[in-house]
């Protein structure tokens, strides 16, 4: 909300400069964004929230800053005083009827003779300040109220309207109306709509019509000062697709009560300006009159709430600066020096009377906020909150994910977070059968689908990478996917390029399948599971370098090079090899065996490694010699296997063809004791019997 300094200060007699106060009041609540200097002038610019829209007006902002000061607020309103009342003759039979009184609670509306022109350089100048441009005078009168008393107004030239007769109803289906900004617009039976006696002459508390818009021809209109629900006005100016300085207002809530005081406002500019005068008394119809909310604070309840006691005769002073009015209750006495909000007997306390423009406080909370907020929650004492019971344990997935961060961090990737809202092209080839899950209201069409995987936002890193002379990207997310059967936590990681960063040696290669499969193991031991590998048929990696990921027979995850198709949907370059990785880790930690210790100590006896070359089927799955090699571990118990690693495979001279030699690395290694050469000895022989007698293996 922008806000003339010489405008805050026709209301209340501030000193200090636009910095000064702009720092007060961002300490209560009114945070400064910017100040624009204009001449000897300053234009304040504050964040107003949501729940306040009694700040979008000058007047709404100079009670803050009344209060915030300690100072009185001005019943005068900004520019020049009162000049003249209504004149001319009767109504002339204009007639006002809300149909629709739930969604219309209040309408007051003046016919006023007019000479349509410029407005005043000082009404010019002050609109220009707040970011409003100047039209006429009559346009300008009602943005000028609007600015400052926060009241949106229109004007309708009479003469355009129809059987002098206004009628707040709902539009009929399919009703059509061209509005100010010239764009034709069909209503349906949801929108409010002011009417005259056949057709629609402006959208409720959005936009007024073009016909009946007030011209240099016009010489009688008819203003409009009215109260409309909320929730229907943003229904339509959503539905619509309109937003205007009105509709911005009445979707936050506008004062019932103050219709009639920007009516009288307006009229007075119309006539101080010289822009012509009433005609006849005004129309003010209100089908069920206003009635403020009462609110009770009970004793205690402020101290209690705020954590510091507020001297009573502040809490009085901030209540009533800032437009509420106070009643005594109980044995409370303001009179004691010491006095507060919850001192007294039991029972004591206030009753408050909420003012029509603060819509927000509807609670006792929201008034005791007033008082803090105003009293200054700098005054809170520094204490330290007692603790009565010991904090709720943390979701044990956060320590999970952060392991599973530092162990791909220490792999070399890079972390990026991507949207979780994707298109339904991105999400399109990791669907698989499974329905996309659909947003109801994107925000745009590049955001309709929840992500069924991680790989479509890191696919599209890559593919910024590469439009910017990236070749090696080494990306990883930690995150959550969706689907009709819910959500899961999973990590995923995209490589491409040098499988290891460049090096004066001159050792390079890309990277490949078992780079991502080297990954998937670290990540499963990292859980303390053993990894399972299986050919893969998922539709978006290349088949014969894609596998599933098992862990106790159940599926956690996927590696393999992404279908270069695939890439190239999302423009990157077919010859570029991308190898991804991604994990359910939800499932992963449900197979993860429980009560493992992440951190344990080093072994303190030795290992002892030995190694073994076996013939084998070409066709024959190094996963399944390792499955094999564990299982004959079994039965040593007493001698541990540790670690099985395959170092070397040959096929070519000397190797029969359908044959394949296989060198494996096994490690053994005892937790309290050192083992000896015939144990080891022992252990080696049972393994060999079981890859010769099971796998037809020949040891060379």
């Amino acid at each position: 909300m922008k806000v003339l300094l010489s405008w805050i200060r026709d209301f209340v007699d501030v000193p200090g400069t636009a910095e000064e106060i702009g720092a007060r009041m961002s300490l209560r609540g009114l945070a400064l964004e910017g100040i624009e200097r204009v001449g000897d002038d300053a234009v304040l610019d504050f964040d107003v929230t949501a729940n306040r829209p009694d700040c979008l007006s000058i007047r709404g902002v100079a009670r803050e800053i009344a209060t915030a000061y300690g100072l009185a607020l001005s019943d005068k309103a900004g520019g020049p005083g009162k000049a003249g009342g209504a004149g001319g003759s009767g109504q002339e039979a204009l007639t006002v009827r809300i149909d629709e009184p739930e969604l219309c609670a209040r309408y007051v509306a003046a016919i006023a003779d007019v000479t349509v022109g410029p407005s005043p350089d000082w009404m010019q100048t002050r609109l220009h300040a707040c970011g409003v441009r100047p039209i006429n005078n009559i346009v300008d009168i009602t943005n000028y109220v609007l600015l400052e008393l926060g009241q949106p107004m229109h004007a309708f030239d009479r003469s355009r309207l129809r059987g002098d007769a206004i009628v707040v109803r709902r539009a009929r289906a399919a009703e059509k109306l061209t509005t100010l900004d010239g764009k034709a617009r069909t209503l349906d039976a949801e929108m409010l709509v002011i009417a005259d006696a056949e057709r629609a002459a402006a959208i409720g508390g959005v936009m007024g019509g073009a016909e009946s818009e007030v011209s240099s021809q016009t010489r009688q209109i008819v203003f409009e000062s009215a109260w409309f629900k909320p929730q229907s006005v943003r229904a339509t100016s959503k539905r619509l697709g309109l937003r205007s300085e009105a509709s911005y207002r009445f979707e936050r809530g506008a004062d019932l009560a103050g219709c009639a005081a920007a009516m009288d406002r307006a009229l007075e500019l119309l006539s101080s300006i010289g822009a012509g005068h009433a005609r006849g008394p005004v129309l003010d119809v209100h089908p069920a009159p206003y009635q403020p909310r009462q609110i009770t604070l009970a004793a205690e309840a402020a101290n209690r709430l705020l954590g510091m006691t507020v001297p009573a005769e502040d809490a009085d002073r901030i209540l009533r600066s800032l437009g509420f009015r106070v009643r005594q209750l109980g044995a409370w006495q303001a009179t004691a020096p010491d006095a507060s909000l919850s001192i007294g007997s039991e029972g004591a306390g206030w009753q408050v009377e909420v003012p029509g423009w603060r819509v927000d406080v509807v609670r006792p909370v929201d008034v005791i906020e007033e008082v803090g907020r105003h009293y200054g929650f700098e005054h809170l004492p520094a204490t330290f909150p007692g603790v009565e019971h010991a904090p709720p344990p943390s979701d044990p997935r956060i320590a999970r994910d952060a392991r599973v961060r530092r162990a791909l961090l220490g792999m070399g990737l890079s972390e990026a977070i991507t949207f979780a809202f994707i298109d339904t092209a991105a999400a399109a080839p990791y669907l698989g059968e499974q329905a996309p899950v659909m947003l109801a209201n994107p925000l745009s069409e590049k955001f309709t689908t929840l992500r069924p995987s991680l790989l479509a936002g890191l696919v599209d890193a890559v593919s910024h990478n590469r439009r910017h002379g990236r070749r090696d990207v080494r990306l990883f997310e930690i995150g959550t996917r969706f689907s009709p059967a819910g959500e899961v936590r999973a990590a995923a990681c995209v490589w491409t390029g040098l499988a290891s960063a460049d090096h004066w040696s001159g050792h390079r290669r890309d990277v490949d399948f078992f780079d991502v499969k080297g990954a998937a193991e670290q990540l499963c031991a990292l859980m303390k599971a053993d990894a399972q590998f299986a050919a893969s048929t998922r539709p978006y990696l290349v088949p014969g370098r894609a596998a599933d990921v098992a862990v106790n027979g159940a599926n956690v995850g996927i590696i393999g090079q992404l279908d270069p198709a695939v890439a190239a949907q999302r423009e990157v370059p077919t010859t570029d090899a991308i190898y991804v990785l991604e994990f359910n880790l939800d499932a992963l930690t449900a197979q993860a065996p429980s009560g493992v210790r992440f951190a344990t100590p080093l072994a303190r006896h030795p290992s002892v490694v030995r190694d073994v070359s076996i013939l084998v089927d070409d066709t024959l799955s190094a996963e399944s010699v390792r499955e094999k090699i564990r299982a004959a571990s079994v039965t040593t118990r007493d001698v541990p296997l540790v670690d099985v690693r395959e170092f070397d495979r040959y096929q070519g001279k000397g190797i029969a063809d359908g044959k394949a030699s296989l060198s494996l690395r096994l490690t053994f290694q005892a937790p309290d004791r050192t083992l000896t050469d015939n144990e080891i000895h022992a252990a080696m022989n049972t393994i060999v019997t079981a890859l010769t007698t099971d796998l037809g293996a020949i040891q060379r």
